[in-house]
């Protein structure tokens, strides 16, 4: 008599990776799920800028930062001057899944990878900025130059991504090793990899940083066509209700402030927070085995743990 329980596993063990394989594709832009830098993470000959057991590991490894990413893209549209720089250098209405890949690789390598893997990481992205410059209309058709390399520019795109990944994070994963200053204060190294100075180092450092820029804010024409774009990205028909349900928990994480600004309703946050628990819980199920690229970062430590012990 066959075994009931391995029948049903096979299915369900088929389904996993098939399911898993899509969202690695669409996040990291690769047909196969999973693109070279992935496991090139098993190279290298140090713990990286964070290891096991920090917060970032927890915080970048979990599901939530789906919801994060997509909270980070609404909060940075906000700033007049890095949107213009989006909207005038990026492909992302083109190829949107290409950026997000971008985005993807600079947070896990920095997150997972080797220190070595890292810098070169920063230097990819910091050789990107270099070349991103122009001017920008705050709403009131003043035009004043940017760049992305400067200063209040790299530190507002840290703090939407460091703001947005620890509200996704608590809302919908739960603790983290150390708390929210454990968080925000490791995470700051990855701002200063790619050049910014004073990086937000504890929670009360990012809140008064949001509300220190706050007068800095606008919704202006590029903003509202940027949040058009996320509320319709073109995406593959299976994954646009997973990402309608994402991005309606990003929506309910927002800072009162932020979603008045870009003209989003107050819906409540009961709903959208309980969907979007239960697609997480689901996915995360499904994906039990974790983040390929976690994987490759503890085969790393694994075998510099035997060469020591060697």
């Amino acid at each position: 008599m066959p075994d009931l329980r391995s029948l049903v596993s096979a299915p369900r063990r088929a389904l996993s990776a098939r399911v898993g394989a899509g969202l690695r594709g669409i996040v990291s832009g690769d047909a196969t799920g999973t693109p070279q830098w992935v496991p090139d993470m098993k190279d290298g000959d140090d713990a990286g800028y964070f290891g096991p057991g920090s917060a970032v590991w927890a915080v970048h490894g979990d599901l939530a930062t789906l919801v994060g990413g997509i909270r980070a893209l609404l909060v940075q549209a906000l700033h007049p001057a890095a949107i213009a720089g989006v909207d005038q250098h990026s492909t992302y209405r083109a190829d949107p899944l290409a950026r997000l890949a971008g985005t993807t690789r600079w947070l896990t390598v920095t997150t997972f990878g080797s220190r070595a893997a890292a810098d070169r990481e920063a230097a990819r992205v910091r050789g990107m900025h270099r070349k991103v410059r122009g001017t920008y209309d705050a709403g009131d058709g003043v035009e004043r130059p940017y760049r992305a390399d400067e200063e209040r520019l790299l530190l507002w795109v840290h703090a939407a991504f460091t703001d947005s990944f620890l509200a996704a994070h608590e809302v919908f994963a739960g603790d983290i090793p150390g708390g929210a200053d454990a968080y925000v204060g490791q995470w700051a190294t990855a701002a200063e990899l790619v050049g910014a100075t004073a990086p937000p180092r504890s929670r009360a450092d990012l809140d008064a940083y949001m509300a220190d820029v706050a007068g800095d804010l606008a919704a202006t024409e590029v903003t509202r066509r940027t949040l058009e774009f996320l509320r319709r990205p073109p995406l593959p028909v299976a994954a646009r209700a997973g990402y309608a349900v994402l991005l309606a928990g990003a929506v309910s994480t927002l800072r009162p402030e932020h979603r008045e600004l870009l003209g989003l309703p107050d819906g409540g946050v009961r709903v959208p927070r309980a969907a979007t628990g239960a697609l997480l819980t689901t996915l995360r199920t499904l994906l039990s085995d974790g983040p390929p690229a976690a994987g490759a970062a503890r085969r790393r430590l694994e075998r510099l743990e035997g060469a020591t012990s060697a």
